[in-house]
């Protein structure tokens, strides 16, 4: 619920600073509340030299499975077990691009001494590789390749996007589902509060299908000039040389043999964009190190038609430790259904648990409907400890860009990969030379951090006060009833900026924040005090 806050975009007058120092205060504040509530013997909770360290580095966790489930193969076995349900057509005009490349192309240039262009590949064709590759498929000096092993690739997400992104990225109405204007939020003990008082009549919160979004996006940079390649890359050379080239070992599906498994190729590139989400292919290769992650689990759901239309422009979003220990649960509309799922890091296996608890208290809505398809998949917890090596460039889930508490990543997705194609475009000069490790660095990876490193914290800590304990939700819900705490949520998040507020609205914040937080503590058996007692004192 709380959103990204684009630090870069706030003008730096006094009025702005003071108010930068005293969300601050209050988050502080809050912070040492709930430490002393949850622990009133005296022992202190306060996040450790490792968690203020963690944008920089990151926690060191086991490797991400291959299998990107993380749920338990008997778990998944009675979920395979449902049919899945084809999903109505996509919008009129949507369509995928097959022409596939099946071997080398002849390439005309003058950067190098053959006289051919630099080559980029970029791994993994959703929001953040598309980006990328429109930006460097404008580029009359350079030769992109855009790499996906499924062109119709159905990732589980809330589908969530803001809408500056729609403005920004020049997305059609068509990629749009619904337009939320509505949320409620329901406590562990079932408080409901109404959000969305303060939007505009033309402010809403877009909802896609994944699907349909890479779709467009991915289309759009291949009708620029980007090659996209309908493959699965399997091992990445890194060069020695400073001008060595990487070479890309990949399975062709566009060139499919009897057995289905395609042909097996390589290629050479000079820029490599990994943007191969979580389980990133590119970060391997490079080192990147890793990250912790979560598990986000959702099931796609048919009602009827009367169900639907409450649904038509309301989304609900649900917290307590039966749905998730350190997250929340979701019902979003889509175009013809609704998305329910969860998501937690500290207790994977428990998912189907905390699924069937998401049915559970939406039943009345939910009832009478037909799983239509069921998904699963890793999201990063925090930006990897390395995101450049040489000339390759992580972007989107590969580099960890989603946020905690909300755990929003489509937006940073795409604006990563943005970012990283124009300060390569820029350092390559036309296509006239390579960039370097240093180069990219201080461009791509300094700018990013400058506008969303302090997002990164601010909702890692808020995520670590509000989601500890049941308690601290029923805080979080009656805090969100306040219009002032709505009008910041929203508009930090629709348009990634810190909008209107001032220093007395966040003294009276606080102090309601601090009213909440106890009468929530005193309220909560304290055998429910704490979802997963262990992890959630670890956690802070």
């Amino acid at each position: 619920m709380y959103s990204s806050i684009e630090t870069s975009a706030i003008p730096r007058a006094p009025a702005r600073k003071s108010r930068m120092l005293m969300v601050g205060v209050v988050l502080v504040g809050i912070v040492c509340l709930v430490s002393f509530a949850a622990n009133p013997l005296g022992t202190a909770i306060v996040p450790s030299s490792a968690s203020r360290s963690m944008y920089r580095a990151g926690p060191s966790t086991s490797s991400i499975p291959r299998g990107a489930s993380g749920i338990s193969s008997s778990s998944m076995g009675a979920m395979g077990a449902i049919n899945n349900h084809n999903l109505k057509k996509m919008p009129k005009g949507t369509k995928f691009h097959c022409n596939w490349v099946a071997g080398e192309r002849n390439l005309k240039g003058h950067a190098k001494a053959d006289g051919s262009k630099y080559r980029v590949a970029v791994i993994g064709g959703g929001p953040s590789g598309s980006a990328a590759a429109e930006i460097f498929a404008k580029e009359k000096g350079i030769d992109t390749f855009i790499f996906e092993r499924k062109m119709d690739n159905v990732k589980p997400c809330g589908g969530a996007i803001p809408l500056c992104m729609v403005d920004e990225f020049d997305l059609p109405e068509s990629v749009i589902d619904r337009k939320v204007r509505k949320m409620k939020m329901i406590s562990p003990s079932n408080r409901v509060v109404d959000v969305g008082r303060t939007l505009k009549p033309n402010e809403y919160i877009g909802m896609c299908r994944r699907e349909v979004l890479d779709g467009f996006m991915r289309n759009r940079s291949v009708d620029l000039g980007a090659v996209p390649i309908n493959g699965l890359v399997t091992k990445i050379d890194v060069p020695r040389g400073d001008s060595d080239p990487y070479v890309i070992h990949y399975q062709d599906y566009g060139d499919k043999t009897a057995g289905g498994a395609g042909t097996p190729k390589t290629m050479e590139f000079d820029v490599l964009v990994g943007a191969d989400g979580a389980n990133s292919r590119v970060a391997k290769a490079i080192d990147a190190g890793e990250y912790n992650y979560a598990i986000a689990f959702q099931e796609r759901i048919a009602i009827d038609e009367e169900k639907m239309e409450y649904y038509k422009d309301l989304a609900e979003m649900y917290v307590g430790d039966d749905v998730s220990p350190d997250f929340y649960a979701w019902v979003f509309p889509k175009y013809d259904h609704v998305g329910v799922g969860t998501g937690t890091v500290v207790n994977r296996p428990d998912i189907p648990k905390y699924q069937k608890a998401i049915r559970e208290r939406a039943k009345d809505r939910l009832e009478g409907g037909k799983i239509i398809k069921v998904e699963a998949h890793p999201i990063p917890e925090h930006p990897r400890p390395r995101r450049v090596q040489g000339r390759a460039a992580l972007v989107g889930d590969a580099a960890g860009y989603v946020t905690k508490c909300s755990g929003e990543g489509i937006y940073f997705a795409a604006k990563s990969g943005r970012m990283a194609a124009q300060a390569i475009v820029q350092l390559m000069q036309g296509g006239t030379r390579l960039p370097t490790q240093q180069e990219i660095e201080d461009t791509y990876i300094a700018d990013y951090d400058k506008k969303y490193q302090a997002t990164y914290v601010v909702l890692d800590l808020l995520q670590k006060v509000f989601y500890s304990s049941n308690a601290a939700r029923e805080a979080f819900v009656e805090m969100c009833d306040s219009d002032y705490v709505q009008k910041v949520t929203f508009d930090s998040y629709l348009y990634k900026t810190v909008q209107g507020g001032n220093p007395v609205d966040d003294i009276k914040l606080l102090f309601s924040t601090v009213g909440s937080i106890f009468r929530a503590q005193a309220t909560t058996p304290k055998d429910r005090e704490f979802s997963n007692p262990v992890e959630s004192l670890k956690r802070l």
